[in-house]
């Protein structure tokens, strides 16, 4: 669309937003009498008003029914998960058996690499991204050395060519379609955390699968960020945490997606507990593992109730706002309006004092940017603090701004670019 530089328009988009609405289901942080612009929800998103209330309530539960808990009351806490699956399942294309709430991330990762990661013979090698997430890295590295291979053999990074910062679909799939008969494992982000670029997750399912491999996706930044099928998609596994774009809280608890496909393989090997044992017979506490059907069948311990009701508060917000359909077209404008902003910023410095390394394309980013100051970088980022802009930085010299549709609106896009424009013309002229 065409989007105009200036404070009427972007109140005027804002009168005109059907989720205007949703801002106010959230708590805004305050500095002074100001509202902070809160820029960084793809690091910890913003606490729902409801999530006290919410938690408050699993709190008086413990008091007044303690250990019965578990069976009685509105929502006894044995079956607490199945709700929660429920507000799952659409958020990222779903069968609501595929999903299960559990853990942390990186743990649930190394959960369904004991599943999943299954090398053999010739076919051992991983393929991932290179720049990941450490956490990913790290989790992959020591599963290559656990099952006695090198991470310097086992472990493929695809990386940008020509100076690129972001991969093109095409280089990811000749780098899968050129060690086909080597790869048992393809893992990849939905979007990567340093660039935000979005990957076409069904192009690299498909290309994963031709070659032989199984392939999965650690969803931290794509979750609750952008439209997921992963059903449809027949992605093998896939795993993402709650706190970030999902607003469930600092540590959240994490979930997992297990295609439907795979529930009657026995041979996939897994870590089991208790909590993933058959539910009807759980009680009777006998020996050899049965798995519950379904994703839950990869649950080990106990469900963590506190972190789960403040997930489930936060995705009853998203089901109110009709999931991610309308959240991602307001998400398209909205981070379309800062790429817009951004540019406008240059163009009154008459030079390219930020560059945008997120990709312009629409279909291959969430509502993330990232952005490189080509001078001053880290006093612009300490001014935008100042001013109550709270974005976050990574070295050397990278701001992400991440517009969340939930909350974020085109006014403060609007004001950023102010702010940054006043900021820029304050420094020095070198």
């Amino acid at each position: 669309m065409d989007f105009e530089n200036n404070l009427a328009f972007a109140e005027a988009m804002d009168r005109d937003d059907p989720l205007k609405e949703l801002r106010g289901e959230f708590i805004v942080p305050q500095q002074g009498s100001e509202s902070v612009i809160y820029m960084c929800g793809n690091s910890l998103g913003l606490q729902p008003k409801v999530t006290r209330n919410v938690v408050h309530g699993q709190l008086d539960q413990w008091a007044n029914l303690a250990v019965e808990g578990w069976f009685e009351g509105e929502e006894p806490w044995m079956y607490y998960h199945k709700s929660l699956k429920e507000l799952l399942a659409p958020m990222v294309g779903a069968v609501v058996s595929e999903v299960c709430p559990m853990n942390t991330l990186t743990v649930n990762l190394h959960l369904l690499l004991v599943s999943f990661y299954k090398p053999s013979g010739k076919r051992f090698k991983i393929i991932m991204e290179a720049g990941a997430f450490p956490s990913d890295q790290y989790a992959l590295e020591s599963q290559v050395r656990f099952h006695g291979y090198d991470p310097a053999d086992a472990i493929i990074e695809v990386s940008p060519k020509g100076g690129a910062l972001t991969l093109k679909t095409a280089d990811i799939i000749a780098a899968i379609e050129t060690s086909a008969e080597e790869i048992a494992l393809v893992l990849f982000s939905g979007v990567n955390y340093f660039t935000g670029q979005l990957f076409d997750m069904e192009a690299i399912t498909e290309s994963g699968h031709r070659a032989g491999a199984i392939v999965g996706f650690d969803l931290a930044h794509a979750a609750g960020n952008v439209p997921l099928m992963l059903h449809d998609w027949e992605v093998d596994f896939a795993c993402w945490c709650s706190y970030k774009y999902q607003n469930g809280g600092p540590g959240g608890i994490s979930a997992i997606f297990v295609h439907e496909k795979h529930f009657k393989d026995k041979t996939l090997n897994r870590f089991a507990g208790w909590w993933g044992y058959q539910e009807n017979i759980r009680f009777k506490m006998e020996k050899g593992f049965i798995p519950e059907p379904g994703a839950d069948g990869w649950q080990v311990s106990c469900g963590q109730v506190i972190p789960m009701s403040m997930y489930s508060a936060a995705l009853g917000i998203f089901k109110k706002a009709g999931f991610m359909g309308p959240l991602r077209d307001k998400s398209i404008r909205l981070t379309g309006y800062l790429y817009f902003i951004i540019n406008e910023v240059n163009k009154s410095l008459h030079f390219e004092q930020f560059k945008i390394i997120t990709p312009e394309d629409i279909e291959q980013r969430g509502a993330q940017l990232s952005i490189v100051a080509t001078k001053h970088a880290k006093e612009i980022f300490g001014e935008l603090v100042k001013r109550n802009i709270l974005g976050d930085w990574r070295e050397p010299n990278v701001i992400r701004l991440s517009p969340v549709p939930l909350y974020n609106t085109f006014v403060e896009i609007f004001q950023i670019g102010q702010q940054l424009l006043a900021i820029c013309n304050s420094l020095p002229n070198d």
